[in-house]
C-alpha cells in the first residue's frame, strides 16, 4: 500500500502531539492537512509541521480526495459529528478520548465506520506505552498466576479549569483521568465491569462549593468484574506536585508493579542529608513514546487491515463505566453494569 494522506482536526496542545509524530515519526504516512477553527492556531500549526492543506472547516477538509485518513483532537462534544462525516466520505479515524459525549453517541460513531468499512481507533494511549505492554504480555504469560485484582490510579497537577467544577460537564475526575484506569483495568483483566462503588469529596478547591455542591477532585472507586475479579480505581486533579499514572496487577502467584512517580531514573543526594528524586511533571513527557507507538499502529492496522488495538467498542466501554462511576458517587450507592453497550 502507498503512503497514506493524513488530516490532523484539532491543533490544540493534544492535536500537535500527533501532529508532530504524523510529520516526521510515523512510517507509511504523510501530514498534508490541518484543520482547526482558530486562524491563529492553524498557521501556527501550519509554520512548525509544513503542510500543504489548511482548513478552517472540517467539511471542507473531508471533501479533499486525496486524504485517506484523519485524527480528531477537538472537543468531545464535536467528536461524533465529525467522525460520522469522516466515515462516510472513506476516512479511516484515531479520535481522541473519550469517543463521545454518551453511549448512542459511540454506538452512532462505530456503525458508521462498520457500514463505511473504515477503521476507528481511539486514543487510550497507555494501552502503546513500552511497560504496560510489557506487563501486558507478562499477565498474558500466566507468569504471575490467575488476575484476582488490579489498581490504577491517575493523579492529575494542574488546576481545574473553569468549567471542570460543572460535572454535568466534566464528570470530573472519573472523566477527566480515570477515563484511562478504567480502560486499563478491562484491558488487564480481559473482562467486563458488573459493578462500581464511588466515593469522593472536594478538597483542594474549597472556594465553590457553595456554587458547585457536587463538584469532588478526588474519588476512590471499587469495581467487581463479571469473572470475580476485583479492582479499584483512585484519581484526584490539582494534586500539585506532579503528574502520576500508575498500575498494580496482583495475580496467585505473584505481582507487576507498572509506572513510578519520578521524572528521571535517577537520586539526587544532598549535603543536608537528602535524597531528592524529581516529580513527573506532565503527562505529556510520560506518554511522549507511547502516543509515537500509539500513531504508528493506527497506519499499521490500515496498512494491513487489522482490528485497531483500542476499538470503537472500548471507548464506549470507557464512556460507559465514566457514566456509572459518576452515578455510584452522586447517588451513594453500589450501580450495576448491566448492560455492555450493545443492542
Amino acid at each position: 500500500m502507498e503512503t497514506l494522506n493524513v488530516c490532523l482536526i484539532g491543533t490544540g496542545r493534544a492535536g500537535m502531539i500527533h501532529g508532530r509524530n504524523m510529520a516526521k515519526k510515523i512510517e507509511g504516512a504523510k501530514l498534508i492537512a490541518l484543520c482547526d477553527p482558530s486562524p491563529e492556531n492553524l498557521k501556527n500549526a501550519q509554520i512548525e509541521l509544513g503542510v500543504e492543506y489548511i482548513y478552517t472547516n472540517y467539511q471542507e477538509a473531508l471533501k479533499n480526495e486525496e486524504i485517506d485518513a484523519v485524527i480528531v483532537v477537538t472537543p468531545t462534544a464535536y467528536h461524533k459529528e465529525i467522525v460520522i462525516a469522516a466515515a462516510n466520505e472513506k476516512k479511516h479515524i484515531l479520535c481522541e478520548k473519550p469517543l463521545a459525549m454518551d453511549e448512542q453517541e459511540c454506538l452512532d460513531m462505530i456503525k458508521a465506520a462498520d457500514r463505511n468499512n473504515v477503521k476507528l481507533q481511539v486514543g487510550f494511549m497507555r494501552r502503546f506505552d513500552e511497560s504496560f505492554q510489557e506487563a501486558k504480555k507478562i499477565v498474558d504469560s500466566g507468569a504471575i498466576g490467575d488476575v484476582v485484582m488490579i489498581k490504577s490510579l491517575t493523579h492529575g497537577p494542574s488546576e481545574p479549569k473553569p468549567w471542570m467544577f460543572d460535572i454535568s460537564i466534566s464528570s470530573g475526575p472519573i472523566g477527566e483521568v480515570n477515563s484511562h484506569d478504567l480502560d486499563t483495568l478491562r484491558w488487564f483483566s480481559g473482562s467486563e465491569v458488573s459493578s462500581i462503588y464511588s466515593i469522593g469529596g472536594n478538597f483542594r478547591s474549597p472556594e465553590v462549593k457553595e456554587k458547585f455542591p457536587d463538584y469532588y477532585d478526588t474519588v476512590a472507586m471499587n469495581l467487581t468484574f463479571d469473572d470475580g475479579k476485583l479492582g479499584f480505581i483512585e484519581g484526584a486533579q490539582y494534586v500539585q506536585y506532579g503528574y502520576d499514572a500508575r498500575t498494580e496487577i496482583l495475580g496467585t502467584n505473584g505481582s507487576i508493579l507498572v509506572g513510578d512517580q519520578g521524572k528521571h531514573k535517577l537520586s539526587i543526594a544532598t549535603k543536608d542529608g537528602e535524597i531528592k528524586r524529581p516529580a513527573m511533571h506532565s503527562w505529556t513527557y510520560l506518554f511522549k513514546d507511547a502516543y509515537v507507538s500509539e500513531d504508528q499502529a493506527f497506519i499499521d492496522c490500515i496498512r494491513n487491515d487489522t482490528e485497531p488495538l483500542v476499538t470503537g467498542y472500548d471507548g464506549l466501554m470507557a464512556v460507559k463505566l465514566v457514566r456509572v462511576g459518576l452515578q455510584s458517587l452522586q447517588e451513594k450507592k453500589i450501580v450495576l453494569v448491566d448492560e455492555k453497550g450493545e443492542e
